[in-house]
């Protein structure tokens, strides 16, 4: 499996309006994409050829709200580009690596993405991408 670079660092947010305007105010950030996906929202901002992206959700049942209730506003993920989703699962399969998603689903900006079992990765939630272009 290639890794192309970091595509994002995810951090979720108790207050996305606050945590923008300190990107935007402290950092001079501009947000390049804003999504709602049912309960959780999320703003890109980037940062050379990474982003940032904050996540917020209304939805306490969420592994978002449940990952802010026990830890409060923190780094939640790390994402991970690749050239092929699929490939790097079957890869990522044949070591016994433990994932949360089997196939792909869509993701930020209509990318391809999966994301690892935190028990195979330090309990570190890594996600990869495989973007749209």
């Amino acid at each position: 499996m290639k890794i192309k670079r970091v595509e994002h660092v995810a951090i979720a947010v108790t207050d996305m309006a606050k945590s923008m305007k300190m990107l935007e105010d402290t950092f001079g950030l501009k947000m390049e994409l804003e999504e709602q996906r049912g309960a959780t929202r999320l703003a890109m901002y980037p940062v050379g050829e990474t982003y940032i992206e904050l996540l917020d959700t209304q939805d306490s049942d969420s592994a978002i709200g449940k990952w802010i209730a026990e830890k409060g506003q923190s780094l939640f993920h790390l994402c991970f580009e690749v050239d092929d989703i699929e490939a790097a699962l079957d890869e990522l399969r044949e070591k016994g690596v433990k994932l949360l998603d089997e196939v792909p689903r869509i993701g930020h900006g209509g990318a391809k993405i999966a994301f690892i079992n935190p028990e195979s990765t330090g309990d570190i939630l890594i996600e990869l991408a495989e973007l749209a272009h």
